[in-house]
């Protein structure tokens, strides 16, 4: 089964646009090692998810400023998350001929490798340590985080496509694509980096139109992240011919895919918490951060606005 395919040829979908192909190259801008468009795309992403944070941050009570301040710490321990989540479950790749690791191999992220979900466990243990510094609700800034996390997966995955990489089996499906792996064959496969950027786009979508309106406790998007993600790369993971292994670890005399593992985890424990809290908030949003912000505020303004009332009546 092949993992990779050429990165100098045409793409196409024959069962939907018949002999139509695209043969974008993987760089942009052919300076030094080249600016690749896997990273523009990236940085797209990025750029797209925190202008919607601030425009929905409000509805959070997370200001602006706490999600700039939040960002420079994030991107960089993200790419580091990224880097050695993918670097740890594929070791073998970094290793010399006498069996030593390759420093120079593993820093070397031009060359590519790197995986979400090293950047979203780093993601959610700096937002932690943000949290905790500027007492701010961790729940109800993750609540806004997963939403731009979800724009930045789904317009992220978009750099696999230029790159062809992340395809899955064959198959004969009519979304079929066609990647080349060699100067004279070609393989039909399932476009798996699609499926998971609609998967994402979908997840976005439920949560900003019916699973935040109704949120009754801080997490629960985040809750509802967990379990939509983590149950769309469950089965997409399975379809991969490039997904890391787990050391080689094998159930049911199968190798364990880790970030399938991690996605199931992650299922049981957001459905979980989602239940646990429920039953203790079953209906009102008092307990909501951006409500306890307003609520001193709104006994402010009440006495204020009494007070004012008194000394307007005492002057007539």
């Amino acid at each position: 089964m092949y993992e990779y395919a050429r990165t100098d040829m045409p793409i196409s979908f024959p069962g939907l646009f018949g002999d139509w192909s695209i043969n974008p190259s993987p760089v942009a801008i052919p300076i030094g090692n080249g600016v690749r468009w896997y990273g523009v795309i990236i940085c797209a992403g990025l750029i797209l998810a925190v202008l919607f944070c601030c425009r929905q941050g409000k509805k959070y009570g997370i200001t602006e400023d706490n999600i700039y301040d939040m960002m420079i710490w994030q991107i960089p321990l993200c790419i580091i998350g990224a880097r050695t989540y993918y670097v740890l479950f594929n070791l073998d790749f970094f290793r010399q001929s006498d069996g030593r690791l390759s420093f120079s191999k593993m820093v070397a992220i031009w060359d590519g490798g790197l995986a979400i979900y090293g950047a979203v466990i780093v993601a959610f243990l700096v937002l932690l340590a943000f949290c905790k510094r500027k007492k701010i609700s961790f729940g109800a800034f993750a609540d806004l985080g997963v939403m731009g996390l979800l724009i930045g997966q789904a317009v992220g995955r978009w750099g696999n496509f230029v790159n062809r990489e992340v395809f899955g089996g064959e198959t004969s499906l009519p979304w079929r694509m066609r990647v080349w792996v060699s100067a004279s064959e070609y393989i039909e496969v399932h476009p798996t980096f699609l499926y998971e950027s609609l998967w994402n786009l979908a997840g976005l979508l439920l949560i900003v139109f019916i699973i935040s309106r109704a949120r009754t406790f801080d997490g629960e998007n985040t809750c509802c992240y967990f379990i939509w993600y983590g149950t769309g790369r469950t089965w997409i993971e399975a379809l991969r011919t490039d997904t890391l292994k787990l050391f080689g670890w094998e159930l049911f005399g199968q190798p364990i895919r880790v970030s399938q593992l991690l996605s199931v985890i992650l299922v049981i424990a957001g459905l979980t918490v989602l239940i646990i809290n429920k039953r203790k908030h079953p209906h009102g949003q008092e307990t909501l951060f951006v409500n306890r912000q307003a609520a001193p505020a709104a006994e402010e303004t009440v006495p204020a606005a009494a007070s004012d009332n008194g000394e307007s009546q005492g002057g007539e």
